[in-house]
């Protein structure tokens, strides 16, 4: 345990909020980097210390680190959440960190990493994740790398709250079982993993009992909710169709992606999770928060 802050980097985004409050919540003192643009008003006003910079800057990543016990980032560029991201944050920015953490000799590095990442060079935002990996070893950075699955209480609310609607929209097959997280634990996980009991270079899956399809959830779902769900599939030729005929990486990555959840290696090994970070979530457990994180009262 260590007095001196945890620099987070992606703060501003939806994993990176939760990630202070996790930090926060520890009685963790955290830093953030924040571009000089974006406002970090909510961060400041929950005693957050901000540290301007940028990951395309590195003397700005230097100073951030000066002084931090552990890092964890959680950015993410292919995104494109916010002004300015793009896949080069993946690449450069994210080769820029690991320099900046190597010469700052940070006690550990936390990165927010993705399932299966070394199995999928044809899924561009996946393949970055496992390149920043091998980067962090290469640099003798002592990191963890989480690699979690897909994003639950983000796939399923394309247009709206699915459960107010009876109706979750996914794409491809809806009977193919993949491994999917919650945010919210994640990012617990994530802030866990700052003096959790780990090797350097330890890279542990994370998600829940077992994987479970979207009919699955929403067979689930409508037991908590005693409503019917319904299951509305998108065709994966459509999605590689507009791959091939839009011009925008972004749409080829998630068609891959797609691509890559119907062959059903889409699973996570939980058994190092488990050691580490104690019990598993069920399918059961981690759905009916998500239920009613959205306000839904469950069934009696």
């Amino acid at each position: 345990m260590s007095d001196a802050p945890v620099l987070v980097v992606g703060a501003t985004g939806w994993l990176g909020g939760q990630v202070v409050g996790a930090l926060r919540s520890r009685g963790k003192k955290v830093r953030a980097l924040v571009r000089p643009a974006s406002n970090a008003s909510r961060l400041e006003a929950d005693g957050v210390e901000i540290a301007r910079g940028d990951m395309m800057d590195p003397p700005s990543l230097t100073q951030a680190m000066d002084g931090a016990d552990a890092v964890i980032t959680t950015a993410a560029g292919y995104t494109r959440h916010s002004k300015g991201d793009s896949d080069e944050i993946d690449v450069v920015g994210n080769r820029n960190l690991a320099d900046a953490a190597a010469r700052a000799s940070v006690r550990r590095f936390i990165l927010t990493s993705i399932l299966t990442c070394d199995q999928t060079p044809d899924v561009p935002h996946f393949w970055h994740k496992k390149q920043m990996e091998d980067r962090l070893e290469e640099q003798g950075v002592p990191f963890v790398a989480l690699r979690p699955g897909a994003f639950l209480d983000q796939v399923a609310r394309f247009g709206g709250d699915p459960f107010a609607k009876g109706r979750l929209s996914w794409f491809g097959s809806p009977t193919v079982p993949l491994t999917f997280v919650l945010t919210a634990d994640l990012a617990a996980f994530l802030a866990a993993a700052v003096d959790a009991d780990v090797t350097p270079g330890d890279r542990i899956d994370i998600g829940w009992d077992r994987p479970v399809s979207m009919k699955d959830i929403a067979e689930i779902a409508g037991r908590l909710l005693s409503k019917r769900i319904r299951v509305r599939s998108i065709p994966t030729g459509v999605i590689d169709t507009a791959g091939r005929l839009i011009p925008n990486p972004m749409v080829k990555d998630m068609a891959s992606m797609i691509d890559w959840f119907q062959t059903g290696r889409y699973v996570a090994d939980t058994r190092r999770q488990r050691e580490v970070f104690g019990v598993v979530p069920t399918a059961e457990d981690a759905i009916g928060r998500y239920v009613t994180a959205l306000g839904h009262p469950l069934a009696a």
